[in-house]
């Protein structure tokens, strides 16, 4: 695939899907990287800091056809619009660059995530959705860092297998998180997360909900708490953290669902915080 003067290239069908993955989300990474330093400008999508490129339709565009090349009957979905129906039963998930404010502003801290769910999702608690997931894979392109894990597959980092996530309290925990400001002038969302807020030790906010996972798969940062995640943003850091030998949940507050990550003792503390508030009708 050729994007201006930018190749891709063309994948091997006989990797297996944890190879795939991996090759996808550093082609994918590398691709927009390369984008970015011929210049880009952004199209605004819900607010100014939702923003999309040429750059996250270029890196879903490879990835896109590499999957209809080397796994033509299963499903994918992509957060810039990519949609077919597969037949296997499995669909593969893409968020081909995660963080794109962050992307389009210079900063290192964001990447192409990739997942890989089963169709007959599971549900989590108080009814939200939240799918089966296979694996997931996260490249952040200019620390060279890539995250890969899933049920077959220990969690590593960079090829090498990484610790997991802290089996500390909540209390002794950097917590990372995301909410965007006019969400915090709405108590449904505000007061619950203010409740998990001030029952962490720290808070970062650093605008890429799959690198953070990865690092809490890793164990650089404690914990994590967001709501209304799509699966793009979810399900790679997911499968990861699972994988580490962390948890994960989803929990409904208020009409919105809460997904969190960590070791069980966090996600535990977590759970309890966010729903302590008030409940809304």
């Amino acid at each position: 695939m050729t994007t201006g003067r930018h190749t891709a290239i063309d994948l091997d069908p006989s990797l297996d899907d944890y190879q795939l993955a991996a090759a996808l989300v550093r082609e994918a990474g590398q691709l927009a990287l390369l984008m970015r330093m011929g210049g880009l400008q952004a199209q605004r999508k819900t607010s100014v800091s939702d923003v999309v490129t040429a750059a996250d339709h270029a890196a879903e565009a490879y990835v896109l056809e590499q999957l209809r090349r080397c796994r033509p009957d299963d499903g994918i979905l992509g957060e810039e619009g990519a949609a077919v129906a597969g037949t296997s039963g499995r669909t593969w998930v893409i968020d081909p660059v995660d963080g794109t404010y962050n992307f389009l502003h210079g900063s290192t801290y964001w990447c192409s995530a990739i997942a890989l769910k089963a169709d007959d999702a599971g549900t989590a608690p108080a009814g939200a959705a939240d799918p089966a997931v296979l694996l997931g894979a996260i490249y952040q392109p200019e620390p060279d860092k890539l995250w890969l894990g899933g049920e077959q597959h220990p969690a590593t980092l960079n090829g090498e297998r990484i610790a997991g996530p802290s089996e500390a309290p909540l209390g002794e925990l950097c917590a990372a998180t995301y909410i965007h400001p006019t969400w915090l002038a709405d108590p449904r969302s505000a007061m619950p997360w203010h409740a998990a807020a001030v029952s962490a030790a720290s808070l970062r906010m650093f605008g890429s909900g799959s690198c953070d996972l990865g690092r809490v798969a890793d164990g650089e940062l404690g914990c994590w708490f967001q709501h209304s995640c799509p699966e793009w943003d979810w399900l790679p850091g997911k499968a990861i953290v699972h994988a580490a030998g962390g948890d994960t949940g989803v929990v409904r507050v208020n009409g919105l669902d809460w997904f969190i990550a960590g070791g069980p003792t966090a996600v535990r503390e977590l759970r309890a915080a966010l729903t302590s508030v008030p409940q809304f009708a």
